[in-house]
């Protein structure tokens, strides 16, 4: 099964909806593996890659078309953590986009495929939290020191884009564009978003403003958010950027850091992704307690729509 080069996802985006994977993590942790390392799910890089290999096939199964890969919580200061040097931290980095790759090539089923690789916030380092609530106390050139050389690696890995995610803080997000210019691999960009701004509190227009001149990245929009939040987040990003977005929430229910666990009810539909197309979505997917079921509800709902618009058009 051949997988796109990284020329073709600007095309296909521009052709798209395109469907992305869901939670990588709660995939992980459904096959029985134990994610309470500070590393989370990028433990498996070294510890486990064949799961990573499988989880990533569960979600193309389902019918999504792009993987994201498990370095969201990888980072060089994290692996050296875990007596990891910079080459080996290096490979394990590039060894995510690697296994999406190989998961994309050995799936049946005769769809294009493409690997997007995670670049996560500064906060999902440090493992406590503040990644829901940004404001890091550093610089924008702290930060741009800290992304620079991971991005480095995962771009030259040879992913077909770079998931710019879970960003809550429009600093942050400054320093991730800085970083992006000249890497030679289009990017998305999402925020992590409660209501109508940013976690750290900046208005959701000022954030989205940020790459309307951007030209290396293809999207904007939010991710690990409430379905709600992604409803109003949408048309928003669309009009104020002009790119098409990238919208995939958590399944609604809320973590209790006390408890260990969710609860609440999902919200997250299938039925969703209409009024997301139509407010200007061309990456749609699911985060945080999404599954390979709703992926496939979600790629089903995907497919009615395109033939639709195929009998509009034609």
């Amino acid at each position: 099964m051949p997988t796109a080069p990284p020329s073709d996802f600007a095309a296909a985006l521009a052709a798209g909806p395109l469907v992305l994977d869901g939670g990588l993590s709660n995939q992980l942790a459904a096959a029985g593996h134990d994610l309470s390392d500070a590393l989370w799910s990028a433990r498996l890089l070294a510890d486990a890659p064949e799961a990573v290999v499988a989880a990533h096939r569960a979600y193309f199964a389902a019918g999504a078309e792009v993987a994201i890969t498990a370095s969201y919580q990888a980072s060089f200061e994290g692996f050296a953590r875990r007596g990891a040097g910079r080459a080996e931290a290096a490979r394990l980095l590039a060894r995510s986009v690697e296994l999406a790759r190989e998961a994309a090539r050995t799936e049946p089923g005769g769809r294009r495929r493409w690997v997007a690789a995670s670049v996560g916030p500064y906060g999902a380092v440090l493992a406590d939290g503040s990644e829901y609530r940004g404001r890091y106390g550093l610089s924008t050139a702290e930060l741009v020191a800290f992304h620079r050389p991971r991005m480095e690696v995962l771009a030259a890995a040879g992913p077909d884009v770079l998931a710019l995610e879970t960003v809550p803080d429009a600093e942050e997000a400054r320093a991730l564009l800085e970083v992006v210019r000249g890497l030679g691999v289009p990017a998305w960009l999402s925020f992590s978003v409660a209501g109508g701004r940013t976690r750290a509190g900046q208005p959701l227009e000022e954030a989205f403003a940020l790459t309307a001149e951007v030209d290396e990245v293809l999207a904007v929009g939010v991710n690990c958010c409430t379905p709600q939040d992604a409803d109003r987040a949408v048309a928003l990003a669309a009009g104020v950027s002009g790119k098409p977005v990238v919208v995939y929430p958590n399944s609604g229910e809320e973590w209790d850091a006390a408890g260990r666990g969710w609860r609440g009810e999902p919200t997250f539909r299938s039925a969703r992704v209409g009024g997301w197309l139509a407010d200007g979505a061309g990456l749609v997917g699911g985060c945080c307690r999404v599954g390979p079921d709703g992926i496939a509800a979600l790629a089903a709902e995907v497919a009615v729509l395109r033939t639709q618009r195929a009998r509009a058009a034609g």
